[in-house]
């Protein structure tokens, strides 16, 4: 099995909703790092799982909808509670969108610290 990761930094803000968590009810940054893992079986004509100029390209872009943006503001969070879990998914779900992996999966985890993730995919 192949197995191709990156990893990227960036900070963005969020308040957490819908209870009472203290300090993280009231806005605050994260110094996030993301990891893209993709998986496949089989490698293209150029022996690539996936281009990954064009992985890098494509997780620049997105991250930068999100990078020193306050996440509640944002329309994939409108209402709803700006988890670490939750954005590890909508960061996922962009990216499988606009990537063309043929028969590769891909996970994403992200850290909100140093000792704190939570991920979304497949392994």
């Amino acid at each position: 099995m192949y197995r191709l990761a990156i990893t990227r930094d960036f900070i963005a803000q969020h308040f957490l909703i819908g209870g009472d968590w203290g300090a993280e009810n009231h806005r605050h940054s994260h110094h996030y790092k993301l990891q893209v893992r993709l998986r496949g079986s089989t490698l293209d004509r150029h022996g690539y799982l996936c281009d990954i100029v064009e992985l890098e390209r494509v997780l620049d872009e997105v991250l930068g909808r999100y990078r020193d943006r306050t996440l509640n503001e944002l329309a994939p969070f409108a209402g709803l509670n700006p988890s670490l879990e939750r954005f590890a998914k909508i960061l996922h779900d962009e990216l499988l969108a606009r990537l063309d992996l043929r028969d590769a999966s891909m996970a994403v985890r992200l850290w909100e610290n140093e000792r704190d993730w939570a991920a979304y995919g497949s392994d």
